[in-house]
């Protein structure tokens, strides 16, 4: 059974406007589960308290010597005082006392300069190879600026992957930006989301080495990615349609020659 924290957190992101396969992406949990709980709000109706808020005063310290960090938070509850509190539980709980104000920006109003940010995302795509539809996941890299635009198909996409990507991407780019926006997905976050994300050990060392930072935009947020969400409408809409691939090596050549006499 579901717990009442992650349906709070599902009615939350949901009246943010994110779509059902990010909020699943997000929480891992499946997508009839959140339909069943959206059809069911007064069931899924976030509780007034909880057993924890006996631990306000102690999280308000932590959060000030965590420096705003809500997973940093949880951790140190648990090794220092035996405390453990769900995270979506804890971020409820600092956002109803005012621990953690929430700050959005308005749609529209982000502005970029070269060589200031670049973003990745994954996308799944149907894709024919072989006389095969099959299931691919479309990994994309955009610059902000410029929107210039990098992809390639991949059978699945883990960090392994994602590092073959970005390395090929940054060369296709002739160079990084000097921070990445990314997604709330275990790939290259550990753990929490948006401004608290820990990114993994392993893709921080990655990023490091190319002189650039990964950082995970805010949940809900789906302005902030916005270069990248576009690029793969118009990438199912005018690469895809028509075209036949013999191999996955035929398809990424066929995208590469794509980024870089189209798109």
């Amino acid at each position: 059974m579901i717990r009442q924290s992650k349906k709070d957190a599902i009615l939350e992101l949901k009246n943010t406007g994110m779509s059902l396969r990010k909020i699943a992406r997000t929480l891992k949990v499946s997508r009839n589960t959140i339909t069943k709980i959206l059809k069911d709000p007064d069931e899924a109706a976030p509780h007034r308290e909880s057993r924890h808020e006996e631990h306000v005063p102690l999280i308000r310290d932590l959060f000030k010597e965590c420096k705003g960090n809500a997973v940093r938070v949880a951790e140190e509850l648990e090794s220092r005082h035996q405390i453990t509190i769900p995270y979506q539980s804890l971020t409820w709980i600092m956002r109803k006392h005012e621990i953690r104000k929430r700050k959005k920006r308005r749609a529209g109003q982000y502005h970029f300069k070269p060589g200031q940010e670049m973003q990745h995302d994954t996308s799944p795509h149907q894709v024919t190879i072989d006389g095969k539809k099959v299931s691919a996941q479309c990994a994309s890299l955009t610059l902000a600026f410029s929107r210039k635009l990098f992809i390639q198909y991949y059978p699945r996409f883990t960090r392994f992957e994602c590092k073959v990507f970005l390395s090929k991407a940054f060369d296709f780019m002739d160079g990084v930006c000097s921070r990445c926006i990314v997604d709330n997905t275990s790939v290259i976050v550990a753990g929490g989301t948006g401004p608290d994300a820990l990114i993994a050990p392993e893709m921080k060392y990655f990023a490091d080495m190319y002189q650039t930072g990964f950082v995970a935009h805010a949940v809900g947020d789906a302005n902030r990615s916005a270069r990248v969400e576009r690029p793969f409408h118009f990438v199912e809409n005018n690469f895809l349609p028509g075209r036949t691939f013999v191999s996955w090596h035929d398809l990424n050549r066929q995208a590469i020659d794509w980024c870089r006499n189209t798109s």
